[in-house]
């Protein structure tokens, strides 16, 4: 049963979060303002979103994800600050509320603009010193203001400009099943909204974001739609405000498969930052990376290398080949050298990268975004046989959590089980035992005895007392862990599936009776076939052990019907690897 680096990222993974940063509504007076309810504020957090004052606005971009020899997305973190834009903390630091500028006659948009600011500071205060019940009951007291109003007939953009700020505000809480019923009620209160209102575009700019993140692609479209619109009229097709929206829209059309109209969109938004910023502004490393992640993502290597060169490039001239921006810039070169098979390059790269990262002090030692860094780049050195390199950087990522969170902390099961999987791979099985028990014993400590997740740890130990020669140790964990995730997942489910194939590689030593393991083995193949497909490769190890065992117990008409299967599936698979 072949092992692989269980917490690790996936071999692909793109996730995508992006705030958005709001743009400067019209002029107008007279706009109604009505009471917030407000508790009395604590101290002044910085919001996730906010509307707030911005005059040379982009987008902030933050991408998270992972390198494998095979198809990764870089982790990337890109600061965007230039003159009048930044990075989330920066900017909400400095700026200020939304319109409160000398060049807006507009007092009570200001008023109500400051208002909406102070209420998601407020929430966002609660949400940080671990009071999310308080900020729950802040944002439906506010909520059920709004909806008497709407209720009582009022429909402008005061009451849409309040529903978006509860709206992030249980986005910021993840309460996302909340944030589509209010996002449905807003819905409501814009569509006879006029587009050259005050506000609107904000509040249309952050309904893109959030149907975004709730995987409502069409609606997000019509919103990114809308307000692309808006901002055009407003201040034509190649100003600089419409390249947040199109970013979104970049977005969400790679999300959907749109990948043509995805591109062409981000080259749109190029040519306006180039117009706009120069050809070597930073802004351009947003909608850069996003093409050329689109691209590698289609396996257009060559086009994707041509972007991800230039952000180098970019980073390079502004700030030199020792800033931790560049050496983020060197990790999505090195992974589209993965992505290419050029492994040896990338590993060079993600060394340099790492060194560069840490020398500068770009990210602490014990960030997130470096942990994952070095744990791709170890599963990476594990698959060219590198495995003692491999094992230095997760005993790095283990020493570092020991560091700052002490020995026992539950962070450090996931470098306790890369370790063992290390090990296991090196055939050192007696490490792998030790660093498993270690890790079972600190779970132990945090989870119930019938939490599936230690099933993942002990199951790794029973396939490792079996490579020991403990056979019986090893199938009463499996046992256990089989009994487990039965109740967890279902019977039918494929981690019960992995477990009973666990299981029946450790009674076949043991010599338990074939009809036995006849059934054990049926039932992974109807798990298999149910998650993979009635023709799908994964099942032909199991076919070619039920036809085995068929034998064994004499059923020749079960052991013919499945011979025969078993021998079109090897034939469909083999002419797939000569094609």
């Amino acid at each position: 049963m072949a092992a692989s680096l269980l917490f690790s990222l996936p071999l692909s993974n793109n996730r995508i979060a992006q705030a958005c940063v709001p743009f400067l509504p019209s002029h107008q007076n007279g706009m109604r303002c009505f009471s917030m309810f407000l508790q009395k504020k604590r101290c002044n957090f910085e919001p996730y979103m906010i509307l707030s004052k911005t005059m040379n606005r982009q987008c902030i971009f933050k991408t998270f994800a992972s390198v494998s020899s095979i198809n990764a997305d870089m982790v990337f973190q890109e600061d965007v600050a230039s003159s009048g834009s930044s990075n989330e903390s920066a900017f909400l630091s400095r700026s200020r509320p939304l319109l409160d500028d000398p060049s807006n006659p507009s007092n009570g948009v200001n008023d109500f603009a400051r208002q909406l600011q102070e209420l998601f500071d407020e929430v966002k205060a609660m949400i940080l010193m671990g009071n999310s019940s308080d900020a729950m009951d802040l944002l439906q007291a506010n909520y059920e203001i709004v909806k008497e109003l709407i209720d009582a007939g009022a429909r402008g953009i005061e009451e849409a400009a309040m529903l978006d700020i509860i709206a992030l505000g249980y986005m910021a809480i993840g309460d996302l099943g909340t944030v589509g019923s209010i996002l449905n009620l807003l819905n409501m209160v814009i569509k006879n909204l006029k587009d050259d209102g005050p506000l609107l575009d904000s509040v249309l700019m952050h309904m893109g974001s959030m149907y975004s993140a709730l995987g409502k692609f069409e609606k997000s479209m019509i919103a990114y739609q809308r307000v692309i619109s808006v901002l055009e009229s407003k201040y034509g097709e190649s100003s600089i405000f419409i390249v947040p929206p199109l970013l979104g829209m970049g977005k969400v059309l790679g999300s959907i498969g749109r990948v043509n109209k995805a591109t062409e969109v981000y080259q749109r938004v190029i040519i306006i930052l180039e117009s706009g910023r120069g050809a070597e502004s930073k802004e351009l490393v947003v909608p850069l990376f996003g093409l050329g992640n689109l691209l590698m993502k289609e396996g257009r290597t060559t086009d994707a290398e041509i972007h991800f060169i230039r952000i180098l490039n970019i980073y390079r001239k502004l700030y030199g080949e020792n800033d931790g921006r560049y050496g983020m810039a060197l990790c999505s070169v090195a992974n589209l050298k993965c992505s290419t098979g050029n492994v040896e390059e990338a590993i060079d790269l993600y060394r340099k990268a790492l060194e560069v990262i840490k020398d500068s002090n770009y990210m602490a030692k014990d960030d997130t975004v470096m942990e994952k860094m070095r744990i791709d780049l170890a599963e990476l050195l594990h698959v060219v046989g590198r495995g003692k390199e491999g094992r230095e950087l997760l005993e790095e990522c283990l020493l570092i959590t020991e560091e700052y969170k002490g020995k026992e902390h539950p962070s450090s099961v996931a470098h306790l089980l890369n370790l063992a999987t290390s090990y296991s791979q090196s055939k050192n099985f007696v490490e792998a035992e030790r660093l498993l028990r270690i890790s079972l014993e600190i779970m132990m400590k945090t989870v119930s005895p019938e939490d599936q997740s230690v099933t993942f740890p002990m199951l790794q130990l029973a396939m490792t007392l079996y490579n020991l020669n403990r056979d019986e140790e090893a199938e009463q964990l499996a046992v256990e862990v089989l009994r487990i995730r039965e109740k967890a997942f279902g019977k039918d489910s494929l981690p019960v599936g992995e477990a009973l194939d666990c299981l029946v590689s450790i009674q076949t030593r043991l010599e338990r009776a074939d009809t036995e393991l006849l059934e054990l083995l049926k039932r992974v193949l109807k798990i298999q076939e149910k998650e993979f497909g009635y023709e799908s490769e994964e099942i032909l190890q199991t076919l070619k052990k039920i036809v085995f065992y068929l034998a064994k117990v004499g059923r020749k008409d079960e052991k013919f019907s499945m011979q025969k299967r078993l021998s079109v599936l090897r034939t469909k698979y083999k002419q797939m690897v000569r094609y």
